[in-house]
Parts: C-alpha cells; sequence; structure tokens
C-alpha cells in the first residue's frame, strides 16, 4: 500500500470513529437558528464555531456586518511564514425562520440527521472542523496553510461579504467550499451557473378603454412582446436560460396600461455569454407604438467556469477519492454560491459538503454517513500537493 493510500485510510479509519461526534455538532448548530434576515440569531452558531477553530489552533476574528450578522475569519495561530494558504469557506446563515423548529425539529434517524440547515450547509462546516481535527490527531501537515471565511449572507447572494471573499481568494492557492453535494449520487459542483437580475419597465400612455381605445398605447400589450423576445434568448445546449418570474402592470380595468414591469432571471454557464445576454437585453426597444422601455440590471453572479486550474482540483478531488475507495462524479449547479466569486481569483471546487437532499424544502437531511467520507475527503485534498495552473 503506497504511503499516500495508507494515509487516506487512516484519515477515514479515524473519522469513522467520530462519527457520532460530528453528528452532535450538527445537531447542535442546527439548534440554534440562524436565519440570514434576524443578525442576533448568528451570535450562538458563530460563538460554538469560534470555539471548535480555537481548539483547533485558529486565531478567530468576527468581521462585524452593517445590516448581516458579521462573518468569522480564521487562521493558524502559528503558521509558517512564506508557506502558500488554501480557503475553506462556508456560511451560517440559513432561509428558514425563527420558529422553524417547531414544526420541523432536528430529528437523528434512519441514518439519516434531518432539520432546516442540516444540508445547506451546517454539516458541510462540521466536515471541514473534523477533517482538520483528523489531520491534527494523525499528525499530518498540509502543504498549504488552512483558513477559514463563514459569512452570514451567503443566503441572500453575500452581498456584505463579497468584498471579503474577493480578498481572501486572491491571496490563497485554492478555495475548497463546504456547499452540499448535488443530488443524492452526491455529484462534486465542477461547474456553477452565473446569475442575472433584470427589470424590464414598459412606459405607455393612459386613456380610456372604453371612450378612447385608441387614444392610448397599452405598457401591457408591450409587455406581452418583451416577455416571448425574452424566453427566445433562452438556449439550453448552452445551459443559457431567461425567465420572467414577475409582472407588473395597469391601474384599472377600464383603463389601458400607462405603466408595466417583468423581473426578470438569468442564468448562463459563460461569462461571454452572460456578457452577451446582458448587451441584448439592453438594447432592446419597443415594438408598440406609443411605448418606450427603460431596463435596468445585468450579471450579479459570475458563473464558475471549468478552468484549466480548476479541472486540476477535480483531478485531485478524482485521485483522493480513489485512496479512499470512492468513485467521485461531477455536475453543473444551476445555482450560485461563494465559489463562482472565489473561482475568479483561485482554483476552486465546489460541493464537498455531504449527500442529502431537501435544500430549502421540508424534507431537508443529509446522510450520516456521508459525513464521514466527505470529511476524509476534505481531509485529503487539503493534503494534496499545491498545483499551479
Amino acid at each position: 500500500m503506497s504511503e499516500e493510500r495508507a494515509r487516506a485510510q487512516s484519515i477515514l479509519e479515524y473519522l469513522a470513529g467520530q462519527r457520532d461526534a460530528m453528528v452532535e455538532m450538527l445537531v447542535s448548530l442546527v439548534e440554534k437558528e440562524s436565519p440570514t434576515d434576524v443578525v442576533a440569531s448568528q451570535a450562538a452558531v458563530q460563538s460554538q464555531l469560534s470555539d471548535a477553530l480555537c481548539e483547533l489552533g485558529f486565531g478567530v476574528r468576527h468581521v462585524p456586518g452593517r445590516e448581516t450578522g458579521g462573518h468569522l475569519f480564521a487562521v493558524p495561530e502559528h503558521r509558517e511564514r512564506g508557506k502558500p494558504a488554501q480557503l475553506l469557506i462556508g456560511h451560517s446563515d440559513t432561509v428558514w425562520p425563527l420558529g422553524t423548529l417547531e414544526t420541523m425539529p432536528v430529528v437523528v434517524e434512519n441514518g439519516h440527521v434531518r432539520g432546516p440547515g442540516t444540508f445547506d450547509m451546517k454539516a458541510g462546516i462540521v466536515q471541514g472542523i473534523f477533517a482538520l481535527r483528523a489531520l491534527r490527531e494523525l499528525g499530518h501537515q498540509p502543504p498549504a496553510t488552512p483558513v477559514w471565511f463563514i459569512n452570514s449572507d451567503e443566503e441572500t447572494g453575500s452581498p456584505e461579504s463579497t468584498r471579503y471573499v474577493r480578498l481572501i481568494a486572491k491571496h490563497v492557492a485554492r478555495a475548497f467550499v463546504l456547499e452540499p453535494a448535488l443530488g443524492l449520487v452526491g455529484h462534486l459542483k465542477t461547474a456553477r451557473k452565473g446569475v442575472g437580475r433584470f427589470v424590464v419597465r414598459v412606459h405607455g400612455k393612459a386613456a380610456h378603454s372604453g371612450l378612447d381605445p385608441t387614444g392610448g398605447a397599452s405598457a401591457i400589450h408591450e409587455l406581452m412582446h418583451v416577455v416571448q423576445r425574452l424566453h427566445a434568448i433562452t438556449d439550453l445546449e448552452r445551459g443559457v436560460t431567461v425567465n420572467v418570474g414577475v409582472v407588473r402592470g395597469g391601474s384599472r380595468v377600464n383603463v389601458i396600461a400607462a405603466e408595466a414591469e417583468a423581473e426578470v432571471d438569468v442564468r448562463i454557464l459563460s461569462a461571454s455569454d452572460g456578457e452577451a445576454i446582458a448587451e441584448t437585453i439592453h438594447a432592446m426597444r419597443a415594438l408598440t407604438p406609443g411605448t418606450s422601455l427603460e431596463i435596468e440590471g445585468g450579471i450579479q453572479i459570475p458563473p464558475l467556469e471549468r478552468t484549466a486550474r480548476n479541472r486540476l482540483l477535480w483531478q485531485a478531488a478524482a485521485e483522493a477519492g480513489g485512496r479512499l475507495g470512492m468513485d467521485l462524479t461531477e455536475d453543473i449547479s444551476g445555482g450560485g454560491s461563494d465559489g463562482n466569486t472565489t473561482s475568479l481569483y483561485t482554483a476552486t471546487l465546489d460541493g464537498l459538503g455531504p449527500r442529502g437532499d431537501g435544500a430549502h424544502a421540508n424534507h431537508e437531511h443529509v446522510e450520516i454517513e456521508s459525513l464521514v467520507d466527505r470529511a476524509a475527503l476534505v481531509a485529503e485534498l487539503l493534503m494534496s500537493p499545491v498545483e499551479s495552473g
């Protein structure tokens, strides 16, 4: 048996012995409800995570938020000067409102942990902590210094924390995103779609629909054309989707509508497609005489693309999985994460969290056994050589 395979097996065995402790930590974190929009709710979760990281020898800094619960940035107290760094990233916030536990309690049964925030994404953070615990207990020194960033606004698109994510990503050799795996099979996320948001406002002219049916210009009539033109941009083969999710317009049933608007969601797999689609949308002109368009928005979250350096990291994961007896697979996620941002600046691998299901849904749960093997995978990735590319 090779030295690397022996190391992987020893990590896996150690973590198998920590299974109950991992479940205990996860349950404790989930029982501390932490919705994004309740700033004070982050304190209890962040305190528990800070304690766990301090126990591992990290110095933990709480970065205050203006409209959020703030964020945790952790670096080892004793760090070798000149050694590269590698980032573990996750979020403490959930989409679930306070009081959800009353109707959706944490339950451990049949090899699963169920409850709000288990899958997305408190279990991933637990895995990262125990991966580092395994390396410490077994005496393994990673080739790059692990650092942590845990934010509290990811579920709303990381409006405050993105600037910190960018800053850290520029100074690390690679980033491991502890978001949940994709699907029940547990695919790693080697690509994520970028996200665009647009608002198209139509200005028309009001008139009485009965007394002066030709005296106005219907904004709603024009909006009908706008919606069809927007949906026609969708190109499934290219991974491009455009969806008009909200429409508003008009004032009274007997008044030709002077105003109407549409809110538009755009998903793209490449930055070049994002630029082209944004240009197309902003270039739209009204087709209905007497109406005009006002268009706002753009691509807000860049795609996580399968760049050369990201492919090297996927290859490292596949090799680590082989040492652990895991046949890893990869896929594309339609949603974004902080990995979309880190990928702009450094090698990034996403979806390292557990297998499970029900993110943002009432059946949210994680598979307990996956806590063990995915934590072992994280540990092996932290030990993998630092590549360039």
